[in-house]
């Protein structure tokens, strides 16, 4: 307790230190800089898509994607080029971009175009200038709101009319930081994008194509606009931007997402002396202060008292009962207790039967714990690495791909922990025990996203994996893991079966009935309802990061609430698994994993609850969020399940060793 106390009083040092993974870049002053885009995200549809889905302008020569790596690719992320021309501290007044048709207008009983559709389910722009994502930036007639999670949207619908309008024109604002040792160079410090629908009345250049079909996009095309605003009139003495003003004073009207659509943008640059590039990512992890830092503590406060009233429980009903217990065990009985034979009773009565081999398939016991273990090193080196900084945002898809390798990495923990236990339990078929622990798991995992893969492909979401990423996949599953998993249960053959402080009787003791409190529903609801209590304020903030694009970078936070839910799995564990021996019922190996693993349970049981909170309604994001969901809290089964275990297989150890045997 005083060590988890002293580590949460360094954790406001922590939790904002970051290392980016990448060296500044300054950017002389004219020089290209460019803008790229990445999927639009939806969260009512849960489905991102490659932002060249919808007929926007694209770049000369068709968009090209950036080199990404294996986490990008299995976060969805479609990095590609854009037309925007921007250049360093060069500023811009309604730059055309191009003329797209979007397609037919809206009307009743037909079907909407690709950007109407887009814009009803609430699809974000996700854009990066110098690996930046752009902060979204909405004005109205008395606030300004700078938004830094979940990009800008495409549109908006209409109060009144309910209609559909796109956004056809940004203001792109770039801030940048002049470099001390060069100060004609400057390094960007802020991408803020404020978007706006203005509908151009204009007439294309004479080569322009009035006969284009929906979806083709005329690049790079000159218009003259016959009702400018004044950043776009050229006319105009002295040039300005577009502002809010502009766009809705008296005659203006936003623009239809339909037709010939005109696209227009300003680039405004602003020299910020007070941000340095080493600190551009703050704003972003922290989310603009959106969540405080108290509401974590609260969360850590929380934990805490859990683990505190549970450790007192322990104290007050193990320690207590179990000193009463070895004074009456270990002194000598009176010739009275041998006559009435009363000199063993409570748990002592099961020291022949204690650590008696599952009667429901050791295999599957010895397997589920080798995979927890395997979960449980990769889950706490995860949140370690990430915790000392080594994981930042700005390092795309490098969360997903650290977590992917250290599972890899982790088969040999798997393989061992699955080879010892099986042989301490007296199992035969140790080949067929190796090839579960190599297989079981990933299998299902594997089987899963292929399922989520087909129904994310059937939707045209970039979620969709390539097939050269499945095969990435599978050498990593059968070319590192499975050797790996093979390689640990060889050494956990070698070694002898773990020895126990009692020995085992060939004939098994008949258990009493047990009381109702003692049953595996009622071990179930308690032992998995303390845990979840103490993560399920981290819990939602998680969920938040994966289901609505928000940014969690708290992980000194969530290292104490892991340690937390670890100690609380153990300690109620323990309690169950001493009450359950009291009873003179020794099947104790599948109630101390299924007690712990029932986390897991609440976990999913949780995830119906914050289903309510997202806006999707169609039925592939039904199968996609339940189906991961599914999976985490399977995960999370296995891993607390075998905290269970191992904690219930010391304290047995311990207490059997501690009293003396007949």
């Amino acid at each position: 307790m005083r060590s988890l106390i002293t580590a949460a009083l360094l954790v406001q040092g922590v939790q904002g230190f970051y290392l980016p993974g990448v060296n500044p870049y300054s950017f002389g002053e004219g020089e290209a800089v460019k803008l790229k885009v990445n999927k639009m995200t939806s969260q009512k549809t849960l489905l991102p898509v490659d932002y060249y889905r919808l007929p926007f302008c694209q770049p000369e020569g068709g968009p090209k994607m950036d080199h990404e790596n294996l986490g990008e690719f299995l976060a969805g992320d479609r990095i590609e080029s854009s037309p925007y021309r921007i250049n360093m501290k060069v500023d811009m007044y309604c730059e055309q971009l191009c003329i797209s048709n979007l397609g037919r207008g809206e009307q009743k009983g037909v079907s909407p175009n690709k950007m109407v559709r887009a814009i009803r389910k609430n699809y974000h722009n996700n854009w990066i200038v110098d690996n930046i994502p752009a902060a979204s930036k909405v004005e109205d007639d008395t606030t300004v709101t700078t938004r830094y999670w979940q990009g800008f949207p495409v549109g908006f619908i209409a109060k009144d009319t309910k209609r559909a309008y796109v956004h056809n024109h940004v203001n792109i604002e770039i801030q940048y930081h002049s470099v001390e040792t060069e100060p004609e160079n400057g390094r960007i410090v802020r991408f803020t994008v404020e978007p706006f629908s203005i509908k151009h009345d204009f007439e294309a250049s004479a080569d322009d194509d009035d006969d284009a079909e929906e979806g083709t996009v005329k690049g790079f095309k000159v218009a003259d606009i016959t009702n400018p605003i004044e950043s776009c009139n050229p006319g105009m003495s002295a040039k300005q931007h577009t502002r809010y003003e502009m766009i809705y004073a008296r005659g203006r009207e936003p623009q239809p997402a339909s037709g010939r659509v005109l696209f227009t943008y300003d680039v405004i640059w602003t020299e910020n002396p007070e941000l340095h590039w080493a600190s551009r990512w703050d704003i972003y992890l922290s989310m603009d202060n959106a969540i405080p830092a108290k509401v974590h503590w609260l969360s850590i406060l929380n934990s805490l008292v859990i683990v505190v009233v549970l450790s007192a429980m322990i104290g007050a009903i193990l320690v207590r009962n179990l000193r009463r217990d070895f004074g009456r065990y270990n002194r000598l009985a009176t010739d009275e207790e041998k006559a009435e034979d009363l000199e063993e009773f409570g748990w002592k009565l099961v020291h022949a039967d204690v650590f008696r081999p599952p009667s429901f398939s050791p295999l599957l016991l010895a397997v589920c714990c080798g995979t927890g273990a395997q979960l449980f090193c990769m889950s706490i080196l995860t949140v370690l690495f990430s915790a000392m900084g080594f994981l930042s945002p700005s390092n795309r898809g490098a969360l997903i791909m650290a977590q992917l390798l250290l599972y890899v990495l982790m088969g040999s923990v798997a393989g061992y922990v699955t080879s010892r236990l099986y042989k301490t339990f007296k199992g035969k078929s140790w080949q067929k025990a190796t090839a579960a622990a190599a297989f079981g798991f990933p299998g299902i995992c594997f089987g899963m996203f292929i399922i989520m893969n087909i129904v994310a492909l059937s939707q045209g979401s970039s979620d969709a994996v390539p097939v050269t990423t499945m095969i990435v996949l599978l050498v990593l599953w059968f070319g590192i893991s499975t050797p790996l998993v093979f390689f640990g249960a060889y050494f956990g053959y070698k070694q002898e079966a773990m020895e126990f402080p009692v020995n085992t009787s060939s004939i098994p003791r008949q258990i009493p009935d047990q009381p109702w409190f003692m049953s595996v529903p009622f071990s179930l609801m308690v032992g998995g309802i303390l845990p979840f209590g103490a993560c399920f304020v981290e819990l939602y903030f998680i969920l938040a990061s994966v289901w609505t694009d928000q940014y969690y970078y708290v992980f000194a936070f969530l290292l104490l609430v892991f340690g937390i839910l670890i100690i609380t799995c153990a300690e109620i564990t323990v309690l169950f698994n001493y009450f359950q021996l009291t009873g003179e019922n020794y099947h104790w190996w599948w109630r101390s994993f299924t007690t712990a693993g029932s986390t897991g349970i609440y976990v999913f049981l949780y995830s119906f609850v914050y289903f309510k909170q997202l806006e999707a309604n169609a039925f592939a994001t039904y199968v996609l969020y339940f189906g991961y969901m599914g999976l985490a809290s399977l995960g999370l089964f296995l891993m607390t399940g075998c905290v269970g275990v191992m904690s219930c297989l010391l304290f047995n150890k311990t207490i059997f060793g501690s009293i003396k045997i007949d």
